[in-house]
């Protein structure tokens, strides 16, 4: 899309001088691919809205070439929503990551250790870790030069929602804080 807008900025008779050195002051939507900076330890760290099979292997098969070392994936599934997708999503984690970690994903009203059950059902050798904060400690600790963590499915959403309560929570927030710990 940014190509597209310079080159028609272009055509329409803008300086290239100009338009190229500003292609880099865009910034992307939040929870959208969102790296994290501060990965100190040589690996990056993205938080992806991911939160369907296909958004999750789409994200997994964009990172993985930027991986010189291992892909590892944070994620869940939501409660109250599509059960058939969880065992797809394990699947999809089990195959194109090199670890997988499932946790909780807005559980609401659904027993959480059920909905990770159900998503282990296609990874079965996924680490299960239910408290999402440590899920994304434990991946940030794991990382190490060349490596690229993917914290899926909650994206640019501020909170984890179980039973009718929504707790403050933001992926970006715990992933920027577990970077400063693991430093």
């Amino acid at each position: 899309n940014a190509l597209v807008a310079a080159g028609l900025c272009i055509a329409g008779g803008e300086d290239p001088d100009q338009v190229i050195p500003a292609l880099e002051m865009i910034r992307g939507a939040q929870g959208r691919l969102q790296r994290i900076p501060g990965g100190a330890r040589g690996g990056e760290v993205y938080v992806d809205y991911a939160h369907t099979p296909d958004g999750l292997e789409t994200v997994l098969n964009a990172l993985r070439p930027h991986a010189a070392g291992r892909l590892i994936v944070v994620f869940g599934a939501g409660g109250d929503r599509d059960r058939a997708k969880r065992p797809l999503m394990g699947e999809i984690a089990g195959r194109l990551a090199d670890t997988a970690i499932v946790t909780d994903d807005n559980p609401r009203s659904e027993d959480a250790a059920a909905i990770r059950a159900q998503v282990r059902a296609g990874c079965p050798d996924a680490l299960e870790i239910g408290d999402r904060r440590e899920a994304i400690r434990h991946a940030v600790s794991l990382m190490r030069e060349g490596d690229v963590v993917v914290i899926a499915g909650k994206g640019h959403e501020q909170g984890q929602i179980v039973g009718g309560v929504v707790h403050p929570f933001d992926d970006a927030a715990e992933a920027t804080e577990a970077l400063k710990d693991h430093a």
